[in-house]
């Protein structure tokens, strides 16, 4: 998997796209090809077409890392994920450690529906994990978010979401 592949130097696209093109590699200090079969799936915030024609990314590893495009809006449009996204979260940090939280309080799920998400889901992962680091054991409160998401006295950045989505309760 090769995350931000968009924001590749020229010198390691070359390099990406001669190991694509001939299945082989060579070790830096050594002169032997090594012999590789593989597939990778890349992923970009960037347009990558819209790269290609500025003349940022090489046209020839485009064609050749995009055989199968999957297109995911940013979680701004995606609201309806936030919830389900953020009780996965904090299930799996109630999983590695031993603290009890129990559940989102709907004031917090409110406060990350109405927030913009700049940095998608890894914000969200992030914010979660902020979360369950101060909250004392019991529910997840909006004062236990981040500060860029919840600001005492209810001045929240709105979005185009106003109420929660309906999803099952996000009990732990």
């Amino acid at each position: 998997f090769l995350d931000e592949v968009g924001e590749l130097p020229a010198a390691a696209q070359v390099k990406l796209l001669r190991v694509l093109e001939t299945k082989s590699f060579e070790r830096v200090g050594e002169t032997e090809p090594i012999k590789t079969d593989v597939r990778i799936i890349s992923a970009t915030n960037k347009d990558l077409a819209a790269e290609v024609q500025a003349g940022r990314f090489r046209e020839d590893l485009y064609f050749r890392i995009n055989v199968i495009p999957i297109v995911l809006p940013p979680l701004r449009e995606r609201v309806e994920d936030i919830p389900l996204l953020a009780d996965s979260f904090a299930h799996r940090l109630v999983q590695t450690s031993n603290k009890e939280i129990h559940e989102l309080a709907p004031e917090t799920l409110r406060a990350l529906v109405n927030h913009t998400w700049p940095g998608n889901v890894r914000e969200l992962k992030s914010a979660m994990e902020y979360a369950f680091v101060v909250a004392p054991s019991g529910p997840i409160l909006p004062e236990h978010l981040p500060p860029q998401i919840f600001k005492p006295g209810g001045q929240q950045t709105p979005t185009q979401a106003t109420a929660v989505p309906s999803t099952p309760a996000c009990a732990m």
